[in-house]
């Protein structure tokens, strides 16, 4: 069978992306332990772009030093990071035609690293830990929109083609749009307008700095699974404003990404048991894209086949589809279903790799398993 929009070249504002598959953005933990992207993190990317992926998004990156919790997250608050993010955005274009956001981040109440501060938009419990937020002061916050401005701007003085706020999985954003975890009534909480406040700050500063044509996109979170969290109706009315200010490409989601939450109902990544609990995002996709307009919906969540992947093209659910775990166990699957090789992914959804994130970073254990079989027993 023909896919005759899986492979098919599409723009995100104005910079051509030669196929419809994004690597969406995961946790790598790959850099060192201040945040300098290493030469470990540069070859992870590059084998990803070897292997036929139309957009990478990378791995979050820290905007500040407070709001990069996580074990081994790479940062972008300061000019000394800049050279080795510069040196991996070069070797993601010259390996090939392959294009590279970064997913821009503030950790805010989702650590799970010690010695980092829970912070958020009110001081309260977070699912995954028994720590009590502290309320952010309106000074700090407006220094949270500086950050993220000028690791935005940092990005683009890098060399990557875009880049994408996290607005998703409990990360600081997501905090401010979730009724759950803000609370505040002042200029920041309350009402839709003032949780979205942080967001569009942000957005405009942004532009003010990169110009109209430089593409920026958001992980945003349509709901949080939560008693008294974001709903849907409220996902649908943020997307709306987004879509209002100018955003080039969202990409929805739900949750929050804690490794303590592998099994629990608010956790994103679903772990998949049979084919017909793939493609668990598609009432999300097909109720948000028609308020799209200009704006490009990247659809995730539970993809592994790419027969159905490129007929939610067709119907125009989305326009782009994207993936990672599928990635960890064959970062060659896009030139594989290129090939004509089109068995869904090999990837299980087991989310073992979620456990892998502090043995020397991601990977797919299950994939380890099976060389390491193949190697004891000499096949080579």
């Amino acid at each position: 069978m023909e896919l005759t929009k899986l492979f098919s070249p599409s723009k995100i504002g104005s910079i051509k992306i030669k196929n419809r598959i994004v690597r969406s953005a995961t946790w790598v933990a790959r850099a060192d332990e201040v945040g300098y992207v290493t030469e470990d993190l540069i070859n992870f990317y590059r084998i990803l772009a070897e292997g036929g992926i139309g957009l990478i998004i990378s791995g979050y990156i820290g905007v500040h030093e407070r709001g990069a919790g996580n074990y081994r997250m790479t940062r972008l608050y300061n000019e000394s990071y800049k050279v080795g993010q510069k040196k991996l955005v070069s070797t993601i274009h010259d390996t090939s035609d392959t294009k590279i956001a970064a997913q821009i981040a503030h950790t805010g109440s989702n650590i799970i690293r010690d010695g980092y501060e829970l912070i958020g938009p009110s001081a309260i419990k977070v699912p995954g830990s028994i720590k009590l937020v502290r309320e952010l002061s309106i000074k700090e916050i407006q220094e949270i929109v500086s950050s993220f401005i000028t690791t935005g701007t940092f990005a683009y003085e890098c060399g990557y083609d875009m880049i994408q706020l996290h607005g998703a999985h409990g990360y600081l954003l997501s905090d401010f749009l979730s009724p759950f975890t803000n609370k505040r009534n002042d200029e920041y909480g309350g009402s839709m307008e003032k949780r979205f406040r942080i967001i569009e700050e942000i957005y405009h500063g942004l532009r003010d700095e990169l110009g109209k044509d430089y593409p920026i996109m958001i992980k945003l979170n349509t709901h949080d699974n939560l008693n008294g969290g974001l709903s849907f109706e409220e996902g649908k009315e943020f997307a709306k404003k987004l879509v209002s200010l100018g955003l080039d490409a969202i990409e929805p989601s739900s949750g929050r990404t804690n490794p303590r939450l592998t099994n629990n109902k608010t956790f994103p990544a679903a772990i998949i048991k049979s084919s017909d609990e793939e493609n668990y995002f598609t009432c999300v996709a097909r109720e948000l894209k028609p308020l799209m307009a200009n704006c490009a919906l990247i659809f995730m969540g539970g993809i592994r086949n790419p027969i159905t992947a490129d007929q939610f093209l067709k119907e125009e659910i989305a326009d782009f589809i994207s993936m990672s775990r599928p990635f960890l166990y064959e970062p060659d699957l896009a030139n594989r279903w290129e090939s004509g090789n089109l068995d869904p992914a090999y990837c299980t959804s087991c989310n073992a790799c979620f456990g892998t994130v502090n043995q020397g970073g991601i990977y797919c254990p299950i994939k380890k398993k099976h060389q390491d079989k193949i190697s004891s027993n000499g096949i080579s």
